[in-house]
């Protein structure tokens, strides 16, 4: 049996049919358990398919754990259902059974549980930054508002004693969030220096300058097993820091990168190029000679490619950082 299911927050929909293309089931079902067992009706051994999205992890541990074959699709890949110019969630679930029926499933990988840990534990503590970042964001519009100029930095200890002694009630209510964030901030962070000690991948990585533990272990949970990509030029492809490429008849154009895929995985190189360029090494000379010639963020860019590349091949033999 070969099973396409349309996931979403609270409802699955459900394709199910034989080698020959003939539809056994076709279902609307609630995103739970019981009801998945419902709509599987004993089937053993089937292969199932569905898109990654949202809420792809439950079903496609119960599935995997029941013992059928399952696969999840790239979304963005799968041009069949993305282009469709009649869509809905029936038609997208019968259209990824056809797919796998014919061995046409565009996949995604799928990371096993602990790297998706990893990956939990490096976004939550982004998720709580970017939290506090708009928090201060709102501080710092309100003391503009009222054109006052706030103690140089502000955020510290008695920056903030400052801010609380201004009496401005919607300056007041913001300051102890943030100090709550502050020590969410440093638990998290607490701990991601713990785990990153204990990984040795990410130990690895903290010999490049400018990479730190938090950093290190963003990009081991992103890459994940560095062997599943055949060369470095995959995993720069994989971060998005390629060139586009359009090319018709003799004409090739060659564009700013594609930004396809992890974006997890840029932004930690950005950071820690911006780090690194303050040292004397190979990846910092070649910074500085092509920001004489471009723009400063093209020279970055094209530094976290460089550097990628380093961090692939330190992942695959198990080396240390070579200025």
């Amino acid at each position: 049996m070969y099973v396409g299911l349309d996931v979403h927050k609270r409802v699955c929909h459900g394709t199910m049919m034989n080698g020959e293309g003939k539809i056994v089931k076709q279902e609307r079902f609630s995103n739970g358990p019981h009801s998945l067992d419902a709509f599987m009706g004993g089937v053993e051994g089937a292969r199932v398919v569905m898109e990654a999205g949202y809420c792809w992890q439950p079903l496609y541990d119960r599935l995997e754990a029941e013992g059928h074959d399952v696969k999840l699709a790239h979304p963005l890949k799968t041009k069949a259902i993305a282009q469709a110019k009649v869509k809905t969630d029936r038609i997208d679930s019968e259209t990824l059974a056809h797919l796998l029926r014919a061995d046409l499933v565009p996949e995604s990988w799928v990371p096993p549980q602990e790297v998706r840990d990893l990956r939990e534990l490096v976004k939550r503590r982004a998720f709580l930054v970017k939290m506090r970042t708009k928090l201060k964001n709102r501080v710092h519009a309100e003391l503009a508002k009222r054109d006052i100029t706030p103690v140089r930095p502000p955020f510290t200890r008695k920056g903030m004693a400052v801010l609380k002694g201004l009496g401005i009630g919607a300056v007041s209510q913001l300051l102890p969030v943030i100090e709550v964030l502050d020590r969410q901030i440093t638990e998290v962070s607490a701990i991601i220096d713990r785990v990153a000690i204990e990984n040795g991948d990410a130990r690895l990585l903290t010999t490049i300058p400018g990479v730190g533990y938090y950093i290190a272990l963003l990009l081991v949970a992103e890459i994940g097993d560095v062997n599943r990509f055949p060369s470095s030029e995959k995993l720069c492809s994989y971060a998005g820091l390629v060139p586009s490429v359009r090319r018709s008849g003799n004409s090739t154009i060659h564009g700013s990168i594609t930004k396809a895929g992890s974006k997890w995985v840029r932004w930690a190189l950005t950071q820690a190029v911006h780090v690194h360029i303050r040292f004397d090494t190979r990846l910092t000379r070649f910074y500085r000679r092509l920001a004489g010639k471009k723009a400063k963020q093209v020279a970055v860019m094209a530094t976290a490619r460089k550097m990628l590349k380093v961090v692939y091949w330190m992942l695959k033999e198990k080396e240390e950082y070579r200025p």
